[in-house]
């Protein structure tokens, strides 16, 4: 009996990794079992001899030291079990926060005895959530998935929300999701206020947002299947308006247009309203996309606002008179400017009239959609405990003294569009009412400044018109503009036309007390002396002035034809419609002409398809955009490469799902593989689950099996 419990002792040692624990345990566990034999005398005499015996008891003596070796502060004594042991042990590591020692003597623990009392888990997980350590956090994160398999009435929420938080905190968003969606499933989702912290830091980088647009997205689901059932728990899990706003302003920081319009368009199925800063969000990501008619939609109660909402929709105006840059549309930009002058006269009146808690609805896509969304808006509405503040850059559009006004780069815009259409009289009429309107950084002296920059560039006949328009509207000319033009026509030999501005200025009593000969002289000497008509750009300052601009203007062209977003516009609105044929005869234009196509075209197209259920389509689709990246005019990016994967899984067309992972993996992009083993087990779950490569009845079926055990391989099921 004696040799088979040596036996069970030295088997259980091997999983036992601390040397010196290992030897108390075995001389604990021998030395009880021998003392309370009463039937192994002779194995007790061989063991433990007789105390009389004064060289046996040094032996003894000699014996228990060897065995009974310190494992702490304190002597274990012979009459200990090993489990109370490795039970002082680990509480003992948790009391002096020695989270090394306690992992290990955990395990050691459960390896021979399964799991310990629940406090000294809990305890374990806390100490492991409190470190600063990555190491420590990734080891509770695997720590509570392995308790949550073997025995999940341990996990508390509050504890599984400490450790979220410390995961998020320390920029590791994977194991913080994995936790999140662990907590989800086991519906014990933490307060909204708390998942905002956690949000917050996890949308610090790329890959975190990535995940945290796939998590708000799974709570959304969720919320939606609860909803059904139990109202008052799917209220519990509502998502609110402020973790969509930290998680769309990371989709627009990170430029990822397409995530963000998902994230947008699950506000109005989840019934969530869009505050002010959500408004401004969801603008950009229409700026991005190309979506101007989107956008234009919440014009009419943007222009509504009360003045101190101003200065908060600056870039809301600054990214609607881009679209309208990028369509080539000069007229509709210079309304919108004549609007951002005039309407703010009137406002108070209205203002009163007007309830700033009404909600308004604006239609996701076309207005004719029975069925469409329709995203919640209420324009004057901000939260009071907000996290998060709206930060973007101040390229057209600018707050100053309580106004819009344009800057030089969205001056420089017009005049190019302007001139390009040879409208220079409209081009006159704009500048004349921003400069009334004290609506432009350049203030009373806009249009002077303007016929300086036209001089500067070369272009004298616009120059010259600019300046007719003006004394034609009675507007004060300054005696520097008309010599500076004067003196550039003496410079270019344009004398016929110096003579006739002469005459214009002694009409105009610029120069009634000095002779004409005086007045050429003067411009010839400022020619000879002057050398700021001969522009240097690289004597520049980092500040640009409205000459600048207007160089960069003209050396920047802009790369993406209007007609390209024009057409992206169509199949954006088609495929919204469900009108899948309209928008393949406008993406087979697209190729008849030449036009490049882009990864909003595919993106819109492959919505449109996977929104009908037509994924044999996107495989035909796929093989279009394999065409184009390879010879390198088309590069794909994350989202819609991710958007491919899921729309595959859901054909069931596996070959083409390993294929855009093997394209995600060539290019280091981050692969969310839980959502895709989610979506493969809530449709394909039991497929070929049996079923071996030499049972396969057809070559098509086997190459189908090979490509789903891939996957299955790849996603991690077993």
């Amino acid at each position: 009996m004696a040799l088979l419990l040596l036996k069970e002792v030295i088997t259980q040692l091997r999983y036992v990794r601390n040397v010196s624990l290992a030897f108390h345990v075995a001389s604990s566990t021998i030395q009880q079992t021998v003392l309370n034999s009463t039937h192994n005398c002779k194995i007790r005499s061989l063991l433990m001899p007789p105390v009389s015996d004064a060289c046996c008891l040094q032996c003894r003596n000699s014996f228990a030291h060897q065995f009974s070796t310190d494992v702490g502060p304190e002597r274990l004594c012979w009459g200990v079990s090993s489990q109370d042991v490795l039970l002082k042990k680990l509480e003992r590591a948790l009391k002096c926060h020695q989270v090394d020692e306690a992992w290990e003597s955990f395990f050691d623990y459960k390896k021979l005895y399964g799991f310990p009392e629940d406090s000294l888990v809990q305890r374990l997980i806390t100490e492991l959530s409190y470190s600063s350590e990555p190491r420590c956090l990734q080891k509770a994160c695997d720590f509570v998935l392995i308790v949550s398999n073997e025995k999940s009435g341990l996990l508390r929420r509050d504890i599984l929300t400490k450790l979220s938080l410390s995961l998020a905190r320390s920029q590791l968003p994977n194991p913080a999701t994995k936790i999140l969606r662990l907590m989800l499933e086991k519906d014990m989702l933490p307060s909204m206020n708390i998942l905002w912290l956690v949000v917050l830091h996890m949308v610090k980088t790329e890959v975190g947002t990535h995940l945290a647009s796939n998590f708000l997205a799974q709570i959304c689901e969720s919320f939606q299947q609860v909803g059904a059932k139990d109202r008052k728990r799917a209220e519990l899990m509502k998502p609110d308006t402020m973790i969509f706003n930290l998680v769309l302003d990371a989709c627009v920081r990170f430029k990822l247009a397409f995530k963000g319009q998902q994230i947008m368009e699950l506000m109005p199925q989840t019934g969530v309203v869009a505050d002010a800063h959500s408004i401004v969000v969801v603008a950009q990501i229409h700026e991005m996309n190309g979506q101007r008619d989107e956008l234009k939609k919440y014009k009419v109660h943007i222009d509504q606002v009360s003045p101190q909402f101003v200065c908060h929709y600056r870039q809301f105006y600054d990214s609607l008179l881009s679209l309208h840059f990028k369509f080539n549309d000069i007229d509709a930009a210079a309304g919108l400017v004549w609007n951002m002058c005039r309407y703010r006269e009137s406002l108070p009146i209205k203002s009163e009239k007007k309830n700033p808690q009404k909600i308004f609805h604006i239609p996701i896509g076309s207005h004719n959609l029975k069925a469409g969304l329709k995203l919640q808006i209420q324009p004057e509405l901000l939260q009071k405990d907000t996290v998060l503040k709206v930060e973007s850059k101040q390229e057209l559009v600018i707050f100053r003294n309580g106004k819009l006004v344009l800057s030089n780069r969205a001056l420089a815009k017009f005049i190019k569009g302007f001139k390009r259409d040879g409208n220079i009289s409209q081009l006159s009429k704009l500048l004349l009412g921003i400069q009334k309107e004290s609506c432009s950084l350049r203030g009373s002296d806009l249009c002077s400044d303007v016929i300086e920059a036209c001089i500067r560039l070369g272009w004298l006949e616009y120059a010259h018109d600019i300046l007719d328009d003006m004394e034609a509207s009675q507007t004060p000319v300054g005696c520097a503009t008309y010599m500076s033009l004067l003196t550039a026509y003496f410079k270019r030999k344009m004398l016929r036309e110096a003579k006739a501005l002469l005459k214009k200025m002694r009409k105009a009593g610029i120069t009634t007390h000095l002779p004409d000969k005086m007045v050429v002289i003067a411009c010839l000497s400022e020619i000879a002396n002057d050398n700021s008509l001969s522009f240097n750009v690289s004597t520049l300052t980092d500040k640009l002035d409205l000459v600048e601009s207007f160089i960069q203007e003209m050396r920047n062209e802009e790369a993406v034809p209007s007609l390209l977003y024009e057409f992206n516009s169509s199949i954006y609105f088609f495929c919204k419609a469900k009108m899948i044929e309209d928008a393949v005869r406008t993406y087979r234009r697209m190729q008849e002409t030449k036009i490049q196509l882009t990864v909003e075209t595919f993106t819109n197209l492959v919505c449109g398809y996977s929104s009908l259920g037509m994924y044999r389509d996107i495989t035909i689709l796929w093989g279009d955009m394999k065409r184009n990246m390879e010879c390198g005019s088309l590069s794909v990016n994350r989202d819609l490469y991710e958007y491919l994967l899921i729309s595959f899984l859901q054909g069931g067309y596996f070959e083409r799902a390993m294929e855009v992972s093997e394209y995600m993996n060539k290019y280091n992009m981050f692969a969310d593989k839980w959502m895709y083993k989610t979506e493969f087990l809530k449709l394909h779950k039991k497929l070929y689950r049996n079923l071996k490569a030499s049972e396969a009845r057809t070559e098509a079926q086997r190459n189908r099996l090979r490509y789903v055990l891939a996957f299955r391989k790849w996603v991690g099921i077993d």
